[in-house]
């Protein structure tokens, strides 16, 4: 397979899976194995989550794919399953260092995407119960976050 087209594989998998955890987020989490991210709303005592296992529950099929892949020399296989793997080093990265700095490095940040995220995923936590939840996806910001954001900041330049 040639490089440029197993890179494609990985980077369209990557960007694949933002939509793929916004479905899971949106109608697995906060559906029928709301259970498992329940603790995540409703914070509780420890450092671990219940809500942790939906890192295993990514992880598996990304080292299936690239066992399986590298295994059978089947790269496209193994491209995907390095994708999804990306895509879940950018998620602990930006979910658990970044917004819930679960970790204590990365801490502040005046980066405009970086607030918006984090002010989306304020508003995703605003909702305790699996109802009525909005802001299920993680790398893409809507809009209107994005705005909150940049009003916000013109206000403080006017303070000035």
């Amino acid at each position: 397979m040639h490089w440029l087209a197993y890179l494609g594989i990985v980077v369209g998998t990557f960007l694949v899976m933002e939509g793929i955890t916004w479905l899971t987020h949106r109608y697995v989490m906060h559906g029928f194995l709301w259970y498992l991210h329940e603790d995540h709303h409703k914070k509780g005592p420890g450092f671990f989550e219940k809500n942790d296992w939906f890192f295993v529950i990514f992880a598996v099929p990304s080292m299936l794919l690239i066992l399986f892949g590298t295994l059978n020399k089947i790269y496209w296989m193994q491209a995907i399953g390095f994708g999804i793997m990306a895509y879940g080093f950018a998620y602990f990265l930006v979910h658990d260092v970044i917004i819930h700095q679960r970790f204590k490095f990365l801490t502040r940040s005046n980066n405009i995407y970086v607030k918006a995220i984090r002010w989306a995923h304020k508003m995703h936590h605003k909702h305790i119960e699996k109802e009525d939840g909005e802001s299920f996806g993680m790398l893409m910001v809507h809009k209107k976050y994005w705005e909150k954001v940049r009003k916000d900041q013109e206000f403080q330049k006017a303070r000035q």
